[in-house]
């Protein structure tokens, strides 16, 4: 018989038995329907999401980068966790796909000598956007209260693509950017590293070299329009610099991984929060795994 329920209380409910006997009996599937991890893949992809477990408030996901399949769950996203599963597990792993957190860059270096780390691009692209809001900010802080809050409302039009924004839209971008240079300044910088990113894209492997030169080109332009938003942006860009070209370089991306993540929440959600963290690891992973099947487990 399938079973249709996307929760432990919907089963117990289609069999007619208690909770508490679906979760036993689930904990029970589980161990036979899950596989130790022996070997990483060459190219895994790593990334946090917030499991509020008892072993953690967060938890650690790891992926497969070129089927894009979770392959295993950490308890914690603490450093030493991640290290000595890598040491355990990562002796076939050449390329790890992550966000820009300095814990998890240390561990991957520590547990795997210098395998290619590749920064994950919607992680290193925030952090314009969050120097231009921050401008964005710190400028309509001054404004009278109708445009304060009415900039606050109509931000979006600062980070929408330039060549996608309605007449309306760019009538107010403009209204703002006459009001103060600074912010002017900010949002050409912002423009300048979309087309830097837009050619980078295309420049691929073929013209890594090119897209180096014209990051750097980039940092001179923001050091030389002096705003602190940005300047703090290109530090950490500057201190990631290798990770953000390999993006370009090797076209590995940690996107599929927010899919997953977002399918988690979905679950997580339905089931009003998991305390057991060795079930949500179940429930995740065999999730994923009969996902194409229709039909829920648990």
């Amino acid at each position: 018989r399938i079973v249709q329920a996307k929760t432990f209380k919907e089963t117990a409910k289609q069999f007619g038995v208690s909770v508490s006997t679906v979760m036993r009996r689930f904990d029970r599937l589980a161990v036979k329907e899950m596989s130790e991890v022996q070997e990483l893949p060459k190219v895994i992809a790593i990334d946090e999401y917030k499991g509020d477990t008892k072993a953690g408030k967060y938890q650690l996901i790891i992926a497969d980068g070129e089927t894009k399949e979770p392959i295993d769950i950490l308890p914690n996203r603490k450093k030493k966790t991640l290290k000595d599963y890598l040491q355990k597990h990562g002796t076939n792993v050449d390329v790890v796909i992550m966000d820009m957190s300095p814990s998890f860059k240390a561990a991957v270096q520590k547990a795997l000598g210098k395998p290619v780390i590749v920064a994950d691009r919607f992680h290193f692209c925030r952090y314009i956007y969050w120097a231009l809001d921050g401008v964005r900010r710190r400028i309509q802080s001054e404004w009278n209260d109708y445009d304060r809050k009415k900039c606050k409302r109509m931000r979006y039009v600062f980070y929408k693509d330039s060549a996608k924004l309605t007449e309306k839209e760019r009538w107010y971008l403009d209204r703002y950017l006459g009001m103060d240079e600074e912010l002017r300044r900010a949002y050409e910088l912002k423009e300048s590293y979309c087309f830097w990113f837009k050619q980078a894209k295309e420049n691929g492997q073929v013209k890594i070299k090119e897209t180096k030169q014209g990051l750097l080109d980039f940092y001179r332009k923001v050091e030389q329009e002096g705003l602190p938003e940005f300047e703090k942006a290109i530090r950490t860009f500057k201190n990631w610099q290798t990770e953000v070209l390999n993006s370009f370089l090797f076209d590995y991306s940690n996107g599929f991984l927010e899919g997953i993540n977002n399918l988690t929440k979905v679950m997580k959600r339905n089931a009003f929060g998991f305390r057991n963290f060795l079930r949500a690891r179940a429930r995740i992973l065999l999730l994923h795994k009969y996902k194409k099947i229709g039909s829920h487990v648990g």
